[in-house]
């Protein structure tokens, strides 16, 4: 999600192994494609023209090393299923938007900022993806984060979000995927959805989603707050009934099922903590979590459920970062305070008893003897807070960051993003989209300093080390054999002083606010996902952790985000590479670009995918089947 942005844009892009050569691979030659080897990625360049800056494309290659030494080059290719505006979701008897939101009825809700228009809204910001095959159908489940503009032309905040299910069909011999039918999915026994951002695809088949930026319950306490604005928006907006606004029934972790018949299911998971989840990401073990925690003065949280696929129960800690580098992006290692054991229902039940802030904190508005100074995303502001008798439990997690830094965690993580894993060597890796504000040097009397790095605007993706018998800060053991013990920079960006004639702030052929992360496991390969103000067109990398080679394997139009992304490894003899886009031609104005003519570039977006109106959903062929012999 762009900085600055509470309701964005996003795209999803997919990838199939389609591409007619690939097909006659996969249907004649299945054996010599169990023989696969390498595969190695050959970058594309930048786009320089309007017409490949205003697009999504690739002109990357694969270069694909047999088992028996023959190798083969061959180009990928970008093909679009549709558009979050495209009317393919079967909603009550008619066909409405893929990208448009739901009230708790289940009706389309509708944008009547312009009287005698009324219109659905249609997010332009579909954003994480699922590929999952259930009773022999495919299915994509797809985040629409927010819609950026109502139709007045007015950035919009507290719309209900929403989330679509899209069964497509798959090509038996060239794997390209069209679609069947779509709808959406009902989140009302959960009280909606609230900012999905990224997502993941558990091993098990279901869907873990998020909601970002939860509002600040201790700011919902004043009427006149934007918190309140939004929470009570939202409210009216899907159950069209105001005094059902309550902050903390959002900021929590949506897992969705989708079931042989092929309905969804939702449930939320109260017990993995409430803050501002990007993405929730299973570990190997299938018990343990990491979660990016996107904003400012953010937290990194580990959760370890009591049985393994099920996270309806187990405990949740929160990282303190201790420094030992500023090199590379900087390096520290981390020691997990534990924040408390609970489970879904415990959670529910402090909620739905109508519990607020001010029940759990006693606040003062300066440091005074029982209080600590405190400077969390969840005010973005001082606070000098102590928690009330009996309630930690609902500090822990309803309050999860300022009761985490009450305890001694560090909450000075800033965009924490992206998650993936790498089973074979332990390693996890993180993204931190912009290495600034709360991550350098603060003095701030009272409040916690851990992190000191030097300033990189554009941004680190860090590889964390995954150890077996760790223990908490009070020397008790984590039942866990995947607990994060030291993070190092793995990718840093270059910023640039000025802007290039393309209006690049950092260097276009370097990483830029690493945002979306997803690792192939048989390739050895780390695909990022950017989202990034630093470069005029966002691209999605392959990084291959063996060799280290980096290579730009996508461009999305100017102005957008490349989010959404998922490696999904041979599903019935195809390769995807799932991916998104959001806000194309966001934030064009304000670019200082000479290259091309910028008015041109401004007409061009118009006239094609439009600035800022929908988002698409695609997919990367060209990628083989086939397991790599290691």
């Amino acid at each position: 999600m762009k900085k600055g942005i509470t309701f964005g844009l996003s795209l999803a892009i997919m990838a199939s192994s389609a591409i007619p050569a690939f097909a006659a691979h996969n249907h004649q030659d299945k054996q010599k494609h169990n023989q696969i080897k390498n595969i190695e990625f050959t970058s594309m360049n930048a786009p320089s023209s309007i017409e490949n800056m205003v697009k999504t494309y690739t002109d990357a290659k694969v270069k694909i090393t047999y088992k028996n030494g023959e190798v083969k080059e061959m180009p990928l290719d970008y093909n679009q299923l549709f558009l979050s505006k495209d009317k393919i979701v079967d909603n009550k008897g008619e066909k409405i938007p893929a990208g448009t939101p739901i009230d708790a009825k289940g009706n389309p809700i509708i944008d009547r900022s312009v009287p005698d228009k009324p219109s659905y809204y249609i997010s332009d910001a579909p954003d994480s993806n699922s590929f999952i095959t259930i009773a022999g159908k495919d299915y994509i489940i797809s985040h629409y984060e927010y819609d950026s503009m109502d139709n007045s032309g007015k950035q919009i905040s507290g719309l209900p979000a929403s989330m679509t299910l899209t069964q497509v069909d798959r090509d038996k011999k060239t794997g390209k995927l069209t679609v069947n039918h779509a709808k959406k999915i009902d989140f009302s026994n959960v009280n909606g959805l609230w900012t999905p951002c990224n997502g993941s695809t558990t091993e098990w088949g279901t869907h873990l989603g998020s909601e970002e930026y939860e509002p600040d319950a201790r700011a919902f306490e004043d009427p006149a707050s934007s918190s309140y604005r939004d929470v009570t928006n939202f409210a009216k907006q899907y159950f069209g009934d105001a005094s059902k606004a309550n902050p903390y029934f959002y900021g929590w972790i949506p897992e969705i099922s989708v079931h042989p018949n092929g309905k969804a299911s939702v449930v939320k998971h109260y017990s993995t903590g409430r803050f501002s989840h990007e993405i929730m990401q299973v570990l190997p073990d299938q018990k343990t979590a990491l979660f990016g925690d996107d904003g400012s003065n953010t937290m990194m949280f580990m959760y370890v459920a009591d049985k393994k696929r099920d996270f309806s129960a187990g405990t949740l800690y929160a990282a303190k970062f201790k420094q030992t580098s500023t090199a590379s992006g900087g390096a520290g290692d981390l020691q997990w305070i534990k924040l408390g054991y609970s489970t879904d229902k415990e959670v529910k039940r402090i909620i739905d008893k109508g519990t607020k802030f001010s029940d759990i904190f006693e606040t003062s508005d300066k440091l005074a003897p029982g209080f600590k100074a405190v400077k969390t995303a969840a005010s973005k502001k001082v606070e000098y807070l102590k928690v009330k008798p009996g309630m930690e439990k609902a500090a822990a997690f309803l309050e999860s960051r300022r009761y985490g830094a009450l305890l001694g965690a560090t909450s000075e993580f800033n965009k924490m993003e992206g998650i993936a894993v790498n089973k074979a060597d332990n390693k996890a890796y993180i993204a931190i989209s912009y290495e600034n504000n709360s991550m350098k040097k603060e003095e701030i009397d009272g409040v916690q300093d851990d992190i000191q790095l030097p300033v990189i605007d554009s941004g680190v993706t860090f590889e964390l080390d995954l150890n077996p018998g760790e223990k908490d800060h009070k020397k008790g053991q984590i039942d866990s054999k995947y607990v994060p013990s030291s993070m190092n920079g793995l990718l840093a960006g270059e910023d640039y002083p000025k802007a290039d004639t393309y209006g690049n702030t950092a260097n276009p052929n370097k990483v830029a606010n690493p945002d979306n992360l997803s690792f192939s496991d048989d390739m050895n390969t780390l695909f990022i996902g950017e989202d990034s103000a630093h470069h005029t067109n966002n691209f999605v990398w392959a990084y291959n952790v063996k060799t280290k080679k980096l290579s730009r394997i996508l461009s999305v139009p100017v102005g957008a985000e490349a989010t959404g992304l998922r490696a999904v490894d041979n599903v019935k003899n195809s390769r995807y590479v799932l991916s998104n886009f959001q806000h194309p031609g966001e934030d064009l104005e304000g670019k200082q670009i000479t290259a091309v003519d910028k008015t041109k570039l401004e007409e061009a977006m118009k006239k094609g995918i439009g600035i800022q109106e929908t988002g698409g959903v695609g997919y990367i062929s060209g990628l083989p089947s086939g397991q790599l012999k290691k």
